[in-house]
């Protein structure tokens, strides 16, 4: 049997994806032979990568945490088999699969088993309902729905059938954590049925592409629900290959990082590149203290992220020496580094970065003034950044706050299916335009990038980019509601929180909290997404020019 490493420099001859996908927006040609030239994408594939760092570690642990232990050499094996039973139910190459699965080994196992099968994951959240699955399942033309099955709050079959009635292309549905139930397949049952050794040839026997899309993930959006991005397979190679040369992960680290692991951020910068250097993620469904408690003592992450509110609960766990991170070796965050580092004694560096493309992190050689206010610089020496003044292609000087544009080998050209929004979203020179504030600063002669705020309109809570738009087309559908606007407040745990001012019909009572949660979850709207205040006015504020004033907003509401 031939190896994957013998066969790649074959299978990788061409400089273009060998099936061009309506609706992806491709490098052009000249940066695809740049970018191969240069090493950065062309080399391999994610299902190449992966197997190759399972067979050179078969023997450590991959997967950790309550749930038991799994090897690279297990995971490699049981993602054999996962690939070849989703191609039994007749899925084809480049088909899509809509992931709605929480933080556990089901989601890693079926992930690389579609990178393997050269399936396309669209990287939903399990805590998504009626209007995001159906308006991606739909835009996406999905197949087959990966549901958890062992959720005690929510039944996901039930709701995926509904899905099913909706979408005439999803096909399938297959429950993760439970036995098959009510027309959904077990994917236990599917691996276990097939035989390891035929599955491993038929996975070699696929051809690979790492100029092809490997997966759908999701924008935080700047208008309506989230925008799907097309991430291709070699371009996340190299954006994790990056991270772990950046940071120097090895086979003898651990990474935790309770956030969701099919979003970018956990996907690129976190989880999945310490797998690809051979060490292990702890993974757990559940975020309650005691469980993070348990990880933390029993599988001993040495690198971790762990977000704002679940840092306050742990405080009293570390205070009274229950938990200890003296084996740790770095800690990541997207802000507070200095808070966080004092608070566990573990260095730790701030991250900037976006689903579409650029990641920076502050660096282990950087000084304090460079780790603590900074967002550190791009891991590759090829991406490009500059500030713009906002509305503009003009490029501002060092120091002064702009919008940061981005290029390089690993940022997209263009989201899936959507001519306009890439109209606005890219400069005529192809640089993508994020939508933040940043300025830039020289700091013992390196320069450094600092995160200012927001030009969009998205409320961050706790990590999660929540579209205003979408929040206030939702509430507007309230029949009390005659006019909305959606802001976030700061909070000292989550970042923000979500307020919504309302003017209210002619006579009409307002809705409260939980009222008007009842009726966004009729809606269909994740609850992550409902307002957490309500402000009643007579009417919404409006600029000089006849726009809605939102600053003024939440400089009163503040």
């Amino acid at each position: 049997m031939k190896s994957t490493a013998m066969l790649a420099p074959l299978l990788h001859a061409t400089l273009v994806p060998t099936v061009r996908l309506p609706g992806v927006v491709y490098p052009p040609p000249e940066q695809l032979r740049r970018d191969t030239s240069a090493g950065f994408i062309g080399q391999t594939t994610l299902a190449e990568a992966f197997m190759a760092t399972h067979a050179a570690n078969a023997h450590r642990p991959a997967l950790v945490g309550p749930e038991g232990v799994i090897t690279h050499g297990e995971l490699d094996i049981l993602t054999d088999r996962t690939a070849a039973a989703l191609l039994d139910l007749g899925l084809a190459p480049l088909d899509r699969v809509v992931f709605q699965l929480p933080n556990c080994k089901e989601l890693v196992i079926a992930l690389l088993a579609c990178f393997k099968a050269n399936l396309i994951p669209v990287c939903t959240l399990a805590s998504h309902r009626e209007r995001e699955i159906g308006y991606l399942a739909q835009h996406a033309q999905a197949c087959l729905h990966l549901v958890p099955g062992d959720d005690p709050k929510f039944d996901h079959v039930e709701f995926s059938m509904r899905m099913r009635a909706q979408v005439p292309s999803l096909r399938h549905t297959v429950v993760a954590r439970s036995p098959a139930r009510d027309g959904a397949l077990s994917l236990r049952a599917l691996w276990e049925a097939q035989d390891p050794t035929a599955a491993r040839e038929r996975v070699q026997a696929l051809p690979r592409d790492p100029y092809q899309v490997a997966l759908f993930q999701l924008s935080g959006g700047t208008t309506g629900v989230p925008k799907i991005i097309p991430r291709s397979s070699g371009d996340y190679v190299y954006n994790m290959r990056a991270v772990v040369d950046w940071f120097g992960f090895g086979a003898a680290d651990c990474f935790y990082n309770p956030m969701p692991l099919i979003h970018n951020f956990n996907l690129v910068c976190c989880s999945a590149p310490m797998l690809m250097a051979g060490g292990a993620i702890a993974l757990a469904p559940t975020l309650d203290a005691e469980t993070v408690v348990g990880i933390l003592r029993r599988d001993k992450p040495t690198w971790f992220t762990l977000p704002g509110p679940l840092l306050a609960k742990l405080q009293p766990a570390i205070a009274s020496g229950a938990v200890s991170f003296s084996h740790a070796r770095g800690s990541i965050t997207s802000k507070g580094a200095d808070m966080v580092e004092k608070l566990t004694g573990v260095p730790t560096y701030h991250v900037f970065g976006m689903t579409e493309g650029v990641i920076m992190f502050t660096h282990p050689s950087d000084s304090a003034e460079a780790r603590y206010h900074t967002v550190g610089r791009p891991i590759s020496p090829h991406d490009e950044v500059k500030i713009l003044r906002p509305g503009t292609e003009e490029e501002l000087p060092l120091g002064e706050v702009g919008e940061p544009a981005f290029r390089g080998p690993y940022t997209v050209h263009g989201y899936y299916d959507a001519a306009e929004r890439n109209t606005e979203a890219f400069t005529s020179d192809g640089f993508y335009r994020s939508g933040d504030l940043m300025s830039k600063r020289l700091i013992d002669g390196k320069v450094y990038h600092v995160y200012e705020g927001r030009i969009k309109d998205v409320v961050d809570r706790g990590g999660e980019k929540i579209n205003a738009e979408e929040v206030e087309t939702a509430v507007n559908t309230h029949p009390a509601v005659a006019a909305c606007a959606v802001i976030g407040l700061k909070d000292p745990l989550l970042g923000e929180r979500m307020c919504v001012c309302l003017v209210l019909q002619p006579g009409a009572e307002a809705p409260t909290v939980a009222s008007l949660g009842l009726h966004l979850q009729a809606y269909g709207l994740a609850k992550f997404k409902w307002p957490e205040r309500i402000e009643i006015m007579t009417e919404l504020p409006v600029t000089h020019v006849g726009k809605l004033d939102k600053l003024t907003l939440r400089q009163r509401y503040a």
